[in-house]
């Protein structure tokens, strides 16, 4: 798959270009409130799992819905269609006492890099 061009990119952002798809057959694995841990991943290959968060505690604040997952998709190795979760973490959960009271990181996270959190593993 060749890199498009800035001038490429531009386009299909103008055009409405978005890898989100519809799968009404699949419901999420995650509902809102429901509390989870980003994997500790360390893939070769492209990632949009910040380092700053693997193997924090956050909790679901929205699903987004089904989108191809940027890993795959952008090695040319397949949509891998997975849902899209806005996860809210505590600052004091990823960064301990230097974290302010009240503060919190919003990231967009995909199926593959969230666990579910039960109460024993909290």
């Amino acid at each position: 798959m060749k890199a498009l061009t800035a001038k490429e990119a531009l386009s299909a952002i103008a055009a409405g270009a978005t890898s989100r798809v519809a799968d009404p057959d699949r419901p999420p694995q995650f509902a809102l409130g429901d509390r989870v841990r980003a994997r500790n991943l360390n893939p070769k290959t492209h990632t949009r799992l910040p380092r700053y968060t693997r193997g924090k505690l956050g909790t679901i604040a929205m699903v987004h819905g089904v989108f191809a997952l940027p890993d795959t998709n952008a090695t040319g190795q397949g949509r891998h269609l997975q849902y899209c979760y806005s996860v809210c973490f505590e600052s004091a959960e990823l960064w301990g006492p230097q974290g302010r009271p009240g503060d919190r990181v919003y990231i967009d996270l995909w199926d593959d890099y969230l666990e579910r959190v039960t109460a024993a593993r909290a």
